[in-house]
C-alpha cells in the first residue's frame, strides 16, 4: 500500500510504499480508505507537539476517515492512538469505533466535518447538561471547528448564538447562514474589543472556547465586569488553544461570578461516550444539515499540500 509517512517532526510527511497492515483480532477489519482530513490534531501529532504524542517515528498520521470494508459498506471510523494512522490506501479499523454511512454519503464532507463537529457536539452533549434555550458564545468561530460549533449550537436548541472571530468574511457567512444571531470581531484595538465583547456576551450561558491563551485572558474579565446577574452560572468550555496554551486565572474571577470552567477533549470524555455520539452526528452531516467546506487533494501530493496556505474555515481532505 501507499501512505503518508512522518520520518522527522521537522518535515512534512512523504508519500511512500509500505507493507499493508493486517487485522489481529475478530473486531478488526482492513478497509480501503476513501478520504481522511488534515485536522489540526493531525498536524500536532505529526510534529510531535500533541499531548498524546509518544515521540516515536516513523509514523503514519491521521486518526479518522471514511473507508469501505470488504462487504462494500461505507464506514466513518476513529482510530485508537497508533503509529499506523489513516493517511494511507488501507488501514485496520476496529468496527466498534466506527459507524455505518449511507451509500450516497458525501465522503469528503464527512471526512472533513466529523472531527471538528465532534468537538462542540461532544462538549454540549457529554461534558455539560446543555439545556435548549441557552445562550451560547463560540470563541474562535471563524475556524473550521468554530464554524461547525455555531451551526451545532443552533441545531441543538440554543436560544441565541454569538460568533466571535477574526475573519470578517467567515463571520458574515455565519450571519448569512442564519445560525449566528450576533457576531463580534476580534480584530482591532484590544480595549475596544473587550468593551464590545463585554456588552454583547455578558449574559451568555455557555462559552465554547477554541482560542484560550491571551485572547481568553483579556476577554473573560470583560465579560465578568459587565455581567448583570453574577450568580447566574456561566459555563466556559475549553476546547482548543489556538491563541495560547495557558492563561493567568486570578482567584477573584472565580469569586466574582458563578463561573464553571471545564475542558472537553480526548481524556476528559471516554472513548465509549465519543463512539456513542458518532451515528447521530454522521447522520446530521449526511443529510446536509451543516455547511462544510472540504478541499479534496490526492494523497500523493501530501508533502507539498501539508504546509500550503488554506483559506480560513476550509479543510484539506486527502483522497488516497
Amino acid at each position: 500500500m501507499h501512505a503518508a509517512v512522518v520520518r522527522s517532526f521537522e518535515h512534512p510527511p512523504v508519500y511512500e510504499s509500505l507493507d499493508t497492515p493486517k487485522p489481529t483480532s475478530a473486531d478488526e477489519r482492513l478497509v480501503d480508505v476513501l478520504a481522511t482530513a488534515l485536522h489540526p490534531r493531525v498536524r500536532s501529532s505529526a510534529d510531535g507537539s500533541h499531548y498524546t504524542s509518544t515521540g516515536k517515528l516513523p509514523m503514519i498520521p491521521g486518526f479518522d476517515g471514511v473507508g469501505r470494508d470488504a462487504g462494500g459498506e461505507l464506514r466513518y471510523f476513529i482510530l485508537p492512538d497508533t503509529d499506523l494512522g489513516s493517511m494511507a490506501d488501507q488501514v485496520v479499523i476496529d468496527r466498534r469505533r466506527s459507524t455505518a454511512l449511507p451509500a450516497d454519503a458525501d465522503i469528503p464532507a464527512i471526512a472533513a466535518a466529523m472531527n471538528p463537529g465532534m468537538s462542540s457536539w461532544i462538549a454540549l452533549r457529554r461534558r455539560i447538561a446543555f439545556e435548549p434555550g441557552a445562550g451560547v458564545l463560540v470563541l474562535g468561530a471563524t475556524g473550521s471547528a468554530g464554524h461547525m460549533a455555531v451551526q451545532i449550537a443552533k441545531r441543538l436548541g440554543a436560544r441565541t448564538v454569538i460568533a466571535a472571530g477574526r475573519s470578517p468574511e467567515r463571520l458574515a457567512s455565519l450571519r448569512t447562514l442564519g445560525v449566528a444571531d450576533t457576531t463580534i470581531s476580534l480584530s482591532g484595538d484590544p480595549q475596544e474589543i473587550g468593551r464590545r465583547f463585554g456588552e454583547i456576551a455578558s449574559e451568555v450561558d455557555v462559552v465554547l472556547d477554541y482560542l484560550w491563551g491571551p485572547v481568553t485572558e483579556s476577554l473573560l474579565p470583560a465579560l465578568i465586569a459587565q455581567r448583570l446577574e453574577k450568580s447566574r452560572q456561566i459555563t466556559w468550555i475549553e476546547i482548543g488553544s489556538m491563541s495560547g496554551l495557558e492563561i493567568t486565572l486570578p482567584s477573584a474571577w472565580l469569586r466574582a461570578v458563578r463561573l464553571q470552567i471545564v475542558g472537553s477533549g480526548q481524556g476528559s470524555v471516554s472513548t465509549h461516550d465519543i463512539v456513542a455520539e458518532l451515528p447521530a452526528l454522521a447522520h446530521e452531516i449526511s443529510t446536509g444539515s451543516y455547511t462544510v467546506d472540504a478541499v479534496p487533494i490526492p494523497l500523493d501530493q501530501v508533502e507539498t499540500a501539508w504546509n500550503a496556505p488554506c483559506p480560513p474555515g476550509r479543510r484539506i481532505v486527502f483522497i488516497p
